[in-house]
């Protein structure tokens, strides 16, 4: 996932002994996670302090920070030593980085609790969801059902144990300045991120994506 980064980097001209250095070099306790999970970042500061601790074991043990094994090949995840606060009222000591930006994982089952708090609304419309579900059952089985024959088929399908929640409010969408003669920019997407994932069952997450796409002469994603 950081190695995308890191890619991103190459293709724009950068040597790739500068790019270690600079990785290598970024003190990361200059950054606050919070910080970073809340999107007070700018992007390339974000990234240097991704990778600066996503790939460096000694960095990971000098800070505390421990590795936590899960089943999503999509989050790094760490326990960091002591508990952070990352909204008002919400701390955890779980945090997570993605392809893209870091998350908080915090000990909360339904994301809709803080999704005003947040300012991040579900674009998933589970209930609509439900409903089709409901009604692709219900002409499976016929619409009418013998007096007396059962429950209904809405009442006999039970309420889903998960609910998936995933929503983004984007904060920045710019386009930078030429970074060589042909003309070629960086598009940055800093977006808040709020969502939930089967392979954390119970928990919340609850963060920030930080996207620089590159784009070539006419405009284009590379």
């Amino acid at each position: 996932m950081l190695s995308q980064i890191l890619a991103i980097a190459l293709q724009a001209g950068t040597p790739e002994e500068a790019i270690e250095e600079e990785i290598f070099d970024f003190d990361p306790a200059s950054v606050d996670v919070s910080d970073a999970i809340n999107c007070h970042l700018e992007a390339p500061t974000y990234n240097s302090f991704a990778m600066s601790i996503g790939m460096n074991d000694e960095l990971q043990e000098k800070l505390g920070w421990k590795k936590v094994e899960n089943d999503n090949p999509f989050l790094l995840e760490f326990k960091l030593p002591s508990g952070i606060f990352v909204t008002e009222d919400w701390t955890t000591n779980r945090i997570a980085f993605t392809s893209t930006g870091i998350v908080a994982i915090l000990d909360l089952e339904d994301p809709n609790e803080i999704a005003d708090e947040v300012g991040v609304e579900n674009e998933v419309d589970t209930d609509a969801l439900i409903a089709s579900l409901i009604g692709d059952v219900k002409k499976a089985v016929g619409e009418e059902q013998p007096e007396g024959s059962g429950p209904h088929v809405a009442e006999s399908i039970p309420e889903p144990a998960f609910r998936k929640f995933l929503g983004q409010t984007i904060l920045v969408d710019q386009i930078g300045p030429p970074i060589d003669e042909e003309n070629w920019r960086f598009r940055t997407i800093i977006a808040r991120n709020l969502s939930n994932v089967r392979s954390h069952p119970g928990k919340t997450l609850y963060g920030c994506s930080y996207k620089m796409v590159l784009l070539d002469s006419n405009g284009e994603p590379y």
